[in-house]
């Protein structure tokens, strides 16, 4: 049986999901709550350090971010299983922005990254109130997989240095992985570092096998106690994440100039749209799972909510996660309270521990990361539709390569732009047919496809499969006269099967009015057929319902060829 959620409450209570959620709380997932938020801790803790370093800031702001995002989403997010807080996925994007801003100061750099994080936080909460949930779905699937992929292979660009015990530098990725690859020949790297950080990459992929043990606490504890064991920090120098300071974050707005906030609201947008983009997605997966409803709009306002709060308690941008949600859901969540459980057993870390990880190697965080990005990068679907459809999974390449070698914020900006083009490319170049009858066929068909297709003399009936708009605008004008000169009879009536036609702009109501003078010119009559009400409506507007006439709009090709016929046996 699939547990409801409690209704909605109207009011200022409907947005906040979390109280809705404690309306119908039912005390036997109580325990489960509890045991799935100090399982989900544990995995919380090296992977919010881990993406913080990533992200280029301090190890701790990661732990802070984590519990700020899963507080506040827990409140206002409308699913009750998802998880949020540091991805791998926005690390490239963070880090693109935080390293130049930054110029390698700590504090600056956690400014920086929580004026993103707020900026972010703010353009969802708009963007939600707007209700323009729907935006993420100008991105296909190629388009996805291609920026998933291109920023997984920047994120393994930025960790191998780490990973091989190498400071790292700037720059962009592939200037970085040419200087990595130079670094390597030259024997930069630290041996000690590369063999802890590629042991615990190997025991992390290892025991992924397992979803129910959770292998990167193992990985990051068994590198952590050898390090100290052995103080392979001072003796071989290893580096080390240092103790973290005692104490929880106080809250505070960041102070930038005004260069600055450019930069970062550029990088803020990015951010938001791929946050998003991952969230709903993630969201959509598991309210089916719940059988729960989700609004994108809500959502929106829920990632919002966790992104400022983050950036209020000194954190960076967050969005949900694909590794730590199905974590808390075979550990056996049932709500929101697991995020909270998870949040306080951080908080008592930072209060009660906070020397815990003083010996936590850097290459091991390193390890993290990428055992995370791996499994980001798609490559088996895209060679399905490489099979398919070639030209998608070119258009996927060539995203992938956008956000290598021009960077993550860019990398976006031609993902969008690519969705967009892609759409305009189907609508530009519309599939089109002339029909006739086919002996044993209802309906009227595509003589392309079926050259026995009798044709009415004197009657062209042609089929437009797209709506009809600027940038289509002359190529239905052309068309219909081309099939007008292809006629094997000299033509008297063309009737347009309308039906696919779910729209007409300004540009292509002219267009309409300047081909039907051109056809009565050669004394040719225009009408439609099976057009819908929305798109007679915009007709009427437009003053060419009144042009054409009530009688050259009919409700089936059926009704217009019979229409044709009973004329032309009067005209003849």
């Amino acid at each position: 049986m699939i547990d409801r959620p409690a209704p909605t409450s109207p009011g200022w209570q409907r947005w906040l999901p979390g109280l809705q959620a404690l309306r119908g709380y039912r005390a036997e997932w109580l325990r489960d709550d509890l045991a799935a938020g100090l399982v989900l801790a544990t995995m919380l803790v090296p992977v919010g350090i881990a993406y913080a370093v990533a992200s280029g800031v301090p190890g701790i702001n990661g732990l802070y971010t984590t519990m700020a995002a899963l507080l506040a989403y827990a409140l206002f997010g409308p699913s009750r299983i998802l998880v949020l807080g540091p991805d791998s996925a926005l690390a490239a994007l963070i880090l693109a922005v935080v390293l130049p801003l930054s110029a390698g100061v700590a504090q600056h750099a956690v400014m920086v990254a929580a004026a993103m994080a707020l900026a972010a936080g703010m353009v969802c909460i708009a963007a939600g109130l707007a209700r323009l949930g729907f935006v993420t779905e100008l991105l296909s699937k190629p388009i996805r997989y291609g920026f998933i992929n291109g920023i997984a292979i920047v994120v393994l660009i930025d960790q191998a240095p780490r990973l091989a015990g190498i400071a790292t530098v700037g720059g962009r990725p592939l200037a970085k992985a040419a200087d990595f690859g130079q670094c390597l020949l030259q024997g930069c790297a630290n041996l000690a570092s590369l063999a802890i950080g590629a042991a615990t990459l190997a025991l992390i992929l290892v025991l992924k096998r397992w979803p129910r043990v959770p292998g990167m606490l193992i990985a990051v504890v068994v590198a952590t106690v050898a390090v100290g064991v052995f103080g392979l920090d001072g003796r071989a120098g290893v580096s080390v994440l240092g103790a973290l300071p005692q104490g929880l974050p106080a809250p505070a707005l960041p102070l930038l100039d005004w260069a600055e906030l450019r930069r970062v609201a550029a990088g803020a947008g990015a951010v938001a749209v791929l946050a998003f983009a991952e969230t709903s997605v993630l969201s959509r997966t598991y309210a089916l799972r719940t059988g729960q409803r989700i609004d994108a709009n809500r959502e929106l306002i829920g990632l919002g909510a966790a992104n400022l709060a983050s950036g209020l308690f000194q954190g960076f941008p967050v969005s949900s996660s694909s590794t730590r949600t199905p974590v808390a859901e075979a550990a056996g969540a049932k709500t929101q309270l697991t995020s909270v459980v998870a949040a306080l057993a951080v908080a008592v870390l930072l209060l009660a521990a906070p020397t815990l990880l003083v010996d936590l190697p850097l290459s091991a965080l390193a390890a993290v990361v990428i055992a995370s990005v791996i499994g980001l990068i798609e490559w088996r679907d895209l060679q399905r539709i490489r099979r398919i459809q070639a030209w998608e999974f070119w258009l996927a390449i060539g995203c992938t390569a956008g956000v290598v070698v021009l960077g993550a914020v860019q990398g976006i900006a031609l993902a969008v732009v690519a969705a967009v083009i892609e759409f305009l490319w189907d609508g530009w170049r519309p599939h089109t047919a002339v029909l006739g009858k086919v002996e044993g066929i209802d309906g009227f068909h595509d003589i392309a496809r079926h050259p026995e297709a009798v044709r009415d003399a004197g009657l062209v009936l042609f089929r437009w499969d797209a709506p009809l708009f600027f940038a289509n605008a002359d190529l239905f004008q052309r068309n219909v006269l081309e099939a007008v000169e292809a006629s094997p009879t000299a033509v008297r009536w063309v009737v347009v099967a309308a039906e696919p036609v779910t729209s007409v702009d300004v540009t292509a109501a002219d267009m309409l009015a300047d081909l039907d003078q051109l056809l009565q010119d050669a004394g040719i009559e225009l009408a439609f057929a099976e057009m819908k009400g929305p798109v007679k409506d915009k007709l009427h507007r437009f003053g060419l319902f009144a042009r054409f006439g009530r009688e050259a709009f009919f409700p089936t090709v059926d009704a217009a060829v019979h229409a044709y016929r009973a004329w032309a046996s009067t005209a003849t």
